[in-house]
């Protein structure tokens, strides 16, 4: 499965190589998706490189071909307009306490509820979002509160003096909404998203890390948006 921008810049090349026959420079990928760097643009091929879903073609400048399409995307991304990192959570019991003790997803330990995986998330310099449901582990029910969660592999060691380590999974109630000081999920720029502690400055945003080689990055107004709370850790020894 591909994210919204992945999907979005496959189809962009796609397109264009069938049209005229000559893959679109990177400034008219760039202003095709509105991103404000190249840099994304570069994420994004990689990401579709590794994927098999293109193949950039050795000694020739802005050389590439599609090598296949996509049979889906990541469920539940709407229009290629809609903005924000939105993790698919499955209704029902999916990412919510079971509403009756004991009551369990098929193959589950008795009183776990079931989180689904969403892929992983930067505890270091902010990466691209991914938005896949790769799988699902158990927590314990009275770990959730009210709302929807779902959980993210930690990638990164800009978190570590708040005790997130490399390969841990967080677990994430989705909001939109944070108060300064607390760890969150946030979306940079609608592309890039990292796990950091939320510092509020009038109307810019801080994100600050809890590591000594990583600064604080500070945002102005619109430019961060919050995905999610941490509310708890899970580490595999």
């Amino acid at each position: 499965m591909l994210t919204r921008k992945q999907y979005e810049l496959l189809m962009f090349i796609h397109e264009r190589l069938k049209e005229t026959g000559v893959p679109p420079s990177f400034d008219e990928m760039k202003d095709a998706l509105d991103l404000r760097s190249k840099s994304g643009i570069h994420r994004l091929i990689t990401a579709l490189e590794e994927r098999g879903f293109i193949r950039r073609l050795p000694n020739r400048a802005r050389a590439m071909e599609v090598v296949r399409l996509p049979e889906s995307i990541a469920p539940g991304l709407g229009s290629p307009r809609s903005r924000g990192f939105s993790p698919s959570i499955i209704e029902g019991s999916l990412g919510r306490a079971p509403a009756q003790a004991g009551r369990t997803e098929a193959g589950d330990p008795a009183g776990m509820a079931t989180i689904p995986v969403m892929g992983r998330i930067a505890a270091g310099v902010p990466i691209e979002a991914i938005q896949t449901h790769s799988h699902s582990i158990s927590v314990p029910p009275e770990l959730l509160g009210r709302g929807e969660h779902y959980a993210l592999e930690v990638r990164g060691d800009s978190m570590i003096e708040a005790g997130i380590l490399d390969g841990d999974t967080v677990l994430i109630r989705k909001t939109d909404s944070a108060e300064s000081g607390d760890i969150v999920v946030a979306l940079v720029d609608d592309e890039e998203a990292t796990l950091k502690r939320l510092r509020k400055k009038g109307p810019s945003i801080a994100l600050e890390a809890a590591n000594p080689a990583y600064e604080t990055r500070i945002f102005g107004p619109g430019r961060v948006r919050i995905q999610g709370r941490l509310v708890a850790l899970f580490r595999q020894y």
